[in-house]
């Protein structure tokens, strides 16, 4: 199944871009850490990101997806994060990363190519995004270096209309997918 991660600072439009590909007929697997926080939240859990199995409970969530996702065969599948963003989390909360989460970035062998979309210059709060915009330029910086530690192939999503930085993708996902064709 080839497969593509966007990634990126909380709030830079990765779910806005996600939402585009799936309406033009591409496969998604939704980003996780956000609807673990919000279930923990509804069950009265105010920063379950603080807790010490947060990690873990992010992971198993990811994992699930990627095995649901596999139904889709060979057709392009857009992953909104990964477990690699699981780990820039870790870092940037300062807790130690689960020894499963780093077995399982050891284990990526079929996305390994990331949109990393850039941040549009400000950051919504949500009840799960409380992070301001000097901090999510941090946590940006944070993202990049672990994927780049981890070895992985980013593709520079720049800030732009919505239209724009889809188009960036397409054409990227098309000429990737032209330079592996058989000829």
């Amino acid at each position: 199944m080839p497969g593509y991660i966007l990634t990126g600072a909380p709030g830079s439009g990765k779910t806005a871009i996600l939402r585009h590909l799936e309406v033009d007929g591409h496969p998604v697997v939704e980003e996780a850490a956000t609807d673990v926080i919000a279930l923990h939240q509804a069950l009265g859990l105010p920063e379950p990101w603080r807790e010490p199995d947060f990690a873990e409970r992010v992971l198993d969530l990811q994992r699930r997806r990627r095995r649901r996702a596999e139904m889709f065969g060979d057709d392009v599948v857009f992953h909104d994060r990964s477990p690699v963003c699981t780990l820039a989390l870790c870092r940037h909360l300062g807790m130690t990363p689960p020894s499963a989460l780093l077995d399982e970035i050891e284990g990526m062998t079929t996305e390994r190519t990331v949109f990393f979309v850039r941040n549009q210059g400000f950051v919504e709060a949500t009840a799960a995004r409380r992070i301001s915009f000097e901090e999510s330029i941090v946590f940006e910086r944070v993202h990049e270096l672990t994927y780049r530690e981890a070895g992985f192939d980013l593709v520079d999503v720049p800030a732009g209309p919505l239209a724009t930085r889809v188009a960036t993708i397409k054409q990227t996902v098309d000429r990737l997918h032209a330079v592996k064709a058989p000829t």
